[in-house]
């Protein structure tokens, strides 16, 4: 770990398009491993830890700190990676720090995503008071108070709360002191970065009314209220921020493109796009069921399917589900259909997505055909839900 620089987990190929991803007070990058492999697909995903959290030094901040001191730890983070221009995505005192960049360093975001976040954290007396606590007792009270905060009830990210136990007391203090001296209120209107704005309607911390005041002060920004969605929406419900975050931040024209040769020179990324969407299980199955009868069609397939055809970076991976759950239907392609709609799922779309598609199919390709397409849907969807509840 090195002390001068903030702890970071870079993902993706290294001349993908640069988005960095910021974290909420008293968690690390572990907040985004539900989302960042997702979004590595088409981007060069960083993520990185708060002082004093995660693996990030905590002699990196100090007591009276502020969201401007955080940002320039961030800047100093991309600098080191001879990264200038960058799109960012955080979620609350990592969604300040996205603010605070637009608003003073216009120059270096290319595109903007605030989760769970505000503008203004409210009177700095609480986050005073907060500082002194664990200044004085520790990490303990705030630790064993942090679930209800942060989660739905019934649900819990136990390696989270692991990470808050463990964070540095006086770090944690002093990214307290620096939200309670936070706002950029009468900044937003500055903001040039087109800006997505996600709020979780059972945010206790955030509530739907701070995103709002965001998106109203930005000019162009986007809104997205997501329902049953807590504080830290990329742990609870990674697919729908996944979905948003994908539809905001396009993949460059240089992500996963395949050569368009056909001599097999797409065989490589082919194959990695192909597990990313299909999963590991299902295409080590296929490979185990080929022959040399069918070895030639499985290559072909790999290179000319998914090396060239997905990673394709004019359709994003929802949109090509999309399509191809349709093209399924209509030809009556059953047992493709049930891989496809659990490759959707993966993709980021969700279970009522779907269900849109396939009542849209009712209508262009038939009753009978859409019936027996919610039949199959609806037993991958429940399997999907059921190993999720497993994990």
């Amino acid at each position: 770990m090195n002390d001068s620089t903030l702890y970071h987990r870079a993902e993706g190929a290294p001349g993908a398009p640069p988005l960095l991803l910021g974290p909420s007070l008293g968690t690390s990058t572990a907040l985004w491993d539900a989302v960042a492999p997702e979004l590595s697909a088409s981007h060069r995903v960083v993520r990185w830890d708060l002082p004093g959290h995660g693996r990030s030094g905590a002699g990196l901040v100090r007591p009276g700190a502020s969201v401007a001191d955080l940002a320039a730890l961030v800047l100093d983070l991309a600098d080191s990676l001879r990264v200038g221009r960058f799109s960012y995505a955080g979620v609350s005192l990592g969604g300040a720090v996205g603010l605070w960049l637009a608003v003073h360093r216009p120059e270096r975001i290319d595109r903007l995503a605030v989760i769970c976040s505000s503008a203004h954290f409210g009177d700095g007396g609480p986050w005073r008071e907060r500082a002194a606590l664990v200044r004085r007792e520790g990490m303990g009270q705030v630790a064993a108070a942090a679930a209800g905060r942060w989660f739905t009830p019934g649900f819990t990210v136990p390696r989270l709360l692991d990470d808050l136990r463990n964070t540095n007391p006086e770090s944690y203090a002093a990214c307290c002191d620096a939200l309670a001296s936070y706002d950029v209120r009468d900044r937003l209107p500055a903001i040039t970065a087109p800006t997505l704005v996600i709020a979780g309607r059972e945010d206790p911390v955030t509530p739907p009314v701070h995103a709002r005041e965001i998106a109203d002060a930005i000019p162009g920004a986007t809104l997205n209220e997501l329902a049953h969605t807590p504080h830290l929406a990329p742990a609870e419900r990674p697919r729908e921020v996944l979905a948003a975050l994908r539809a905001h931040f396009p993949a460059g024209p240089d992500v996963g493109s395949g050569s368009g040769s056909g001599s097999g020179s797409g065989s490589g990324s082919g194959m990695t796009v192909r597990r990313e969407v299909l999963g590991d299980a299902h295409v080590d199955a296929a490979q185990a069921r080929t022959t040399r009868f069918t070895e030639r069609f499985q290559g072909f397939i790999t290179r000319y399917a998914w090396g060239e055809i997905w990673t394709d970076p004019t359709l994003s991976r929802r949109e090509r589900s999309l399509i191809t759950l349709t093209a399924l239907v209509a030809h009556n392609h059953h047992a493709e259909l049930a891989m496809h709609v659990r490759a959707a799922l993966r993709n980021g779309l969700t279970s009522e997505e779907i269900g849109a598609v396939l009542l849209q199919t009712a209508v262009y390709c038939g009753v009978p055909a859409a019936n027996a397409a919610f039949g199959i849907a609806q037993q991958v969807v429940a399997e999907a839900e059921a190993e999720a509840e497993a994990e």
